[in-house]
């Protein structure tokens, strides 16, 4: 695992370089904000992450399960992350930032730049207080663990 980037991923480079095509300036990975968003669009108030569909166990997603060996392990990694992202994306709401999260599915299947840009551009001024790129609504099955993906 320590060949695994945090930063600078192929799906965050795409999102970065959308939003600066868009003319948006931002700032990558502000440790002082909770849970150290990806990407930071302080002028908007807006704390982007880009999340891989596998490591942060996107919800009905083909890229999103529990590997076959181990899978006690990785099931409590895993859900140990979704945890933690959840809680990051509360405090940021509960400071008065607007989150959205883009998963690394809708990256794959929109490798179009100017389509990526537009649906972007368009949620930081909807001024939604919570979005995700694919869209879906907010809840904690969302961004947790499957009941049938958890071992017994």
């Amino acid at each position: 695992m320590a060949g695994i980037r945090a930063k600078d991923t192929k799906p965050e480079l795409t999102i970065r370089k959308a939003l600066f095509a868009s003319g948006f300036r931002f700032r990558l990975h502000n440790r002082k904000l909770p849970g150290s968003p990806d990407i930071v669009l302080a002028k908007h108030h807006v704390a982007i992450f880009v999340h891989g569909c596998f490591w942060h166990l996107h919800h009905n997603c083909k890229l999103s399960k529990i590997p076959a060996t181990r899978t006690d392990f990785w099931a409590k990694k895993l859900t140990a992350n979704t945890t933690r992202d959840t809680q990051a994306t509360d405090q940021l709401l509960a400071l008065g930032w607007r989150v959205l999260v883009v998963w690394e599915c809708h990256i794959r299947a929109n490798r179009n730049c100017s389509e990526l840009q537009q649906q972007l551009t368009q949620w930081i001024h909807d001024h939604d207080s919570f979005g995700q790129l694919p869209d879906h609504p907010k809840s904690k099955t969302d961004q947790g663990i499957q009941a049938s993906s958890v071992p017994d």
